[in-house]
Order: C-alpha cells, then structure tokens, then sequence
C-alpha cells in the first residue's frame, strides 16, 4: 500500500486505510459519493504540497484527485481540479492570457487552490477566480458556486472553514494580454528592474517569480533538498495597528483593508490572546519570517537529533532534511510557535492542513 509520504512534498505519512485515485470528473463523483455513504473518514489529497500527515497514516479513505484537462472560452479558462496549479499558469502565459503570472511556481492542484485562496508577488486567486464546480458533502449535488460566496480572504475560504465537498473544477477570468497585470510586489519589482505598477511581459514575469521562488526553496525541485517541505509553514499574522506600533520599527508590515473580522490581539491580562472583532482599527499584516529570526531562530536550524529543519534559504519553510517524522516537523513547528510567542506575543498560525497531528 502507497505511504502517503509519497504523495506529499514533506514526504511524511503513514498508510491510508484505502487510496482512490479517479481520472475524470464523474469518477470522482462517483468515489466520493460512494466514500461518504460509508460513513468513514475520508480525505481528500490534490498535490500533497500544503498537508503534514501523521506518521501512523490515515485510517480512513485518501482520494486522490487526478482528472487532467484545460478549457478556454476566450479569456476565461476552465481548469480540472486534479490539474496541476503552475500547469494552468504555464497555459495562461503561453496563450497570450494575463492575471495568474504572479502565481507561477506554488505547487499543488488547482482544485486545491480555492480552498485557501493561494497568492504571491501581489496577485492572489480571488482577483481571477469567477466560481468553482463543487460536489456538495451534505446535499450529494454538484453545483456551481460563485467566487463571491466562497468568502476567500487571506489564505482562507468557507472549503477551509468547514464547507465540505470535493472541488471539481475552477473557472478564472484573464486578460488577453502579452502583458502582466501592473507589478505591485516591491521584491518582484526590483527583480524585473522596473517600478511598481508598471507592466511587463507575462513571460518575463513567470521566470522572474521561479527564478525568485527557487532562491527561497519555494520551487519544487529534485536537486534542491530545501523544497522538501509545505512551503510557507506559517501565515503572516493580522493584527490590529495599535499592536503593530508597538513592535521594533524595523519591523515590516503592511496595511488591510479594515474591516469586522477577527484580529489577532495582544496578550490580555491572563496571558491568552485575544481575537476580538475591531472594526474601527487598521489591520496590519506583519512577516511571520521576520518574527521567526527576530525570535533568534536562523536559516537550517533543526533541533538536537532531528530530521527536521529551518529552511536554508527562508525561515517560513520547515524542511525534511531525509527521513523525518511527522513528529519531528511537529515539534519544530511548536518550538517556532513558541519562542515567538515568547518574544512578541503573537501565535503564529501554520498554513499546511494537519491530519493526524497537533501543535
């Protein structure tokens, strides 16, 4: 039976109980359909890029999503969930269509997209995502669901918080255009040697985002012993402005767009933090990287006799230097949670789905 260490860019996990693998969309249905009527846990896995599985496995059903395909009906594109995400940016920049250039190089499937609306170098899903084919966990049917009721923030969705279903396929709305949408990342901006807002080749805009993802350990390569890993381990936290300026004034930030949602307050007076709805105060989202060296935690740091690691070339990814343990990128993750806590009063949230495991 197939570890689910296979399946993951951690390569951590144990075994699956069973392990479907459909092709195309009415298989999919079908399986999943058939998985829920059991009544046994179920999973579902895309790329394995953003998932820390238990070492035990999973003692349940995994269905892996694995139908293909790419249709285009002028500028809007409809891609199948099992389809890979930078498969489907590869296909807008080579089509002469603008809008997901700035995404190139994030692993994982494009069904897998949504569910926590992945972004980089300025650009996010929710700019281009018009809806998404959804099976339904609690109706059984398959219907089409508008971006607009998704409510997609930063890396979160209603799929990521508790809407179950299985993501059959997602439609996004380009651009035709040789040119990206306006640069408005100040590192992508130095990286193409323009200025923010200006407009570039899309082509020139993908290499420049794998180019800077590979000097991260972002990019999914064999050769590369730092892409083993999830990716950023840890969203950037929100916290509210007041907050904000009472950290070192080194300290990078960057301004949302107020409104009532929950943000991460600091401690109260019995040591817990507080999420509290603020809807007159600024938020502002802070570098958890920057709060994790600032903590004193340095690039390829792993604790005594593990596996597990710091990234060489960014401190937001936890790496499997060879043979790791879901435990050991556990008890990493905790540690990290935990001397930035100590230091700045902030818990920082870890963007991977865990199954099986606790911090």
């Amino acid at each position: 039976m197939t570890q689910l260490a296979e399946l993951t860019t951690l390569r951590v996990g144990g075994r699956p109980a069973e392990l479907r693998e459909p092709t195309d969309a009415s298989a999919l249905v079908a399986d999943a359909l058939d998985v829920w009527g059991s009544g046994e846990p179920w999973l579902l896995l895309g790329g394995g890029s953003n998932l820390l599985v238990a070492d035990d496995g999973f003692d349940g059903t995994v269905i892996r999503v694995a139908t293909r395909g790419i249709e285009r009906n002028g500028s809007r594109v409809v891609a199948q969930a099992g389809h890979s995400w930078d498969g489907l940016v590869a296909y807008a920049v080579e089509n002469g269509l603008a809008g997901l250039e700035g995404l190139s190089g994030i692993p994982g499937s494009c069904g897998a997209a949504p569910i926590q609306n992945i972004g980089a170098y300025g650009q996010e899903l929710s700019d281009s995502l018009v809806s998404i084919t959804f099976l339904d966990y609690l109706t059984g049917e398959v219907h089409n669901v508008a971006a607009a009721e998704l409510e997609l923030g930063y890396r979160t969705s209603q799929l990521k918080q508790g809407r179950q279903g299985v993501v059959l396929s997602i439609e996004v709305q380009l651009v035709e255009s040789e040119l990206s949408e306006p640069i408005l990342y100040p590192q992508l901006a130095a990286a193409l040697g323009v200025s923010l807002g200006e407009q570039v080749p899309t082509v020139e805009v993908r290499a420049a985002v794998l180019a800077l993802r590979a000097s991260k350990g972002m990019l999914l390569r064999h050769d590369d012993p730092d892409s083993v890993s999830a990716g950023s381990f840890f969203t950037n936290p929100i916290v509210n402005e007041r907050f904000a300026q009472s950290l070192p004034t080194d300290a990078p930030r960057w301004p949302v767009t107020p409104d009532p949602a929950p943000v991460v307050m600091p401690l109260d007076a019995v040591g817990a933090l507080s999420a509290v709805a603020a809807p007159s105060v600024y938020r502002v989202k802070l570098s958890a990287a920057w709060l994790i060296e600032r903590a004193g935690i340095r690039r390829g740091f792993s604790l005594p006799g593990s596996q597990a690691a710091i990234s060489s070339k960014h401190t937001l990814a936890l790496v499997n230097k060879g043979g790791a343990t879901a435990d050991e990128i556990a008890q990493l993750a905790r540690y990290v949670q935990g001397r930035v806590l100590n230091e700045f009063g902030i818990i920082l949230q870890p963007e991977p789905v865990l199954v099986g495991v606790h911090l």
